[in-house]
């Protein structure tokens, strides 16, 4: 991210933000209210209508314009199908991407919930329902601009972003590089193997909104083309019985709608080896931000990185 836009996406102001959504004859109130969020620049504005927007303004230089349209598809067809995430809106131009100074941007309908950091037998089948239905149409159709999971983009280029950087202690990046990669190797044939489709791709416990009629998905800004499983395992993360058991609760519901390849749960520990390293890459890659060492103190800490090798080491022992 370099140039204008750099400089304007790290500049936005209330003004600038209206403009953009009044851009194609929407009319706001003058209620803007930024909203916490790290890669995008995030805000709740208020039209004279009373509804409520969240409009997303997309860090330049991450998305080109293509990916981020593959991504509002997928929304279209989700909603078509009636399938409960939250899609962007017409910004009133027949697109629902819009461009201010080089900044790409989208407004999405304000949706209520709440956010939960776990449920019941039951409450996870409900949410396996809504995945399997998610899917269903995430393999209608191909999302060619959308990134692929796989070992060179979530394993071994963050890697080479860390060490260039100098972020981990000296004394430890090594043992760090060799851990990582190890895990790469050990994960690389079966996860090409598997089929793949797009998927939500980071669909954590943030990303769900528990509504009074059942959960709402949020939050596609990565989704990608993987395997079905990444949708399931952060869900339900490590390789206890307790985590094994809610993996099940949530497949009992999905295969209400979808079959799914058992098999492929066996790529769980290695995906999440995969998200660790990932997004340590990720904080690297901002730290130029000013928000990003302010949010991660302890990145440069040893105890931060000795902490991620020693679990990055269980993993992999787990694959050897």
């Amino acid at each position: 991210m370099t140039g204008e836009p750099r400089a304007s996406f790290f500049s936005l102001t209330p003004d600038r933000v209206l403009d953009a959504v009044e851009v194609g004859g929407l009319r706001c109130t003058g209620r803007c209210l930024p909203l916490r969020a790290f890669e995008n620049r995030v805000y709740e504005v208020e039209l004279e209508d009373e509804r409520r927007l969240v409009v997303k303004f997309y860090r330049p230089g991450r998305w080109s314009r293509e990916t981020i349209l593959d991504e509002h598809a997928f929304l279209a067809d989700l909603a078509a199908a009636e399938v409960p995430a939250v899609a962007p809106l017409d910004l009133g131009t027949g697109s629902t991407l819009g461009e201010i100074e080089g900044i790409l941007y989208a407004a999405f309908p304000k949706v209520r919930g709440r956010t939960l950091d776990e449920l019941d037998a039951e409450g996870r089948r409900r949410i396996g329902r809504a995945i399997g239905r998610l899917h269903a149409v995430g393999a209608s159709r191909e999302a060619p601009h959308r990134p692929r999971l796989d070992v060179n983009r979530y394993i071994r280029e963050p890697v080479d972003v860390v060490l260039a950087g100098k972020f981990i202690p000296e004394g430890l990046a090594p043992r760090y590089r060799e851990v990582a990669l190890r895990i790469a190797d050990a994960v690389a044939a079966p996860l090409a193997a598997a089929r793949v489709q797009r998927v939500h791709g980071d669909l954590h416990w943030g990303n769900i909104l528990w509504a009074s009629d059942g959960p709402i998905l949020v939050d596609f800004d990565d989704c990608l083309v993987g395997p079905p499983v990444q949708d399931l395992w952060l869900l339900a993360r490590g390789g206890s019985e307790d985590a094994r058991k809610e993996r099940l609760d949530l497949l009992e519901g999905y295969e209400l709608f979808r079959e799914f390849d058992r098999s492929t749960l066996s790529l769980c520990e290695a995906l999440r080896a995969m998200r660790i390293v990932y997004m340590s890459g990720w904080i690297a890659r901002r730290w130029d931000d000013p928000s990003f060492p302010q949010a991660f103190p302890m990145f440069r800490n040893h105890n931060y990185w000795n902490q991620e090798y020693e679990e990055l080491l269980q993993i992999a022992e787990t694959l050897a």
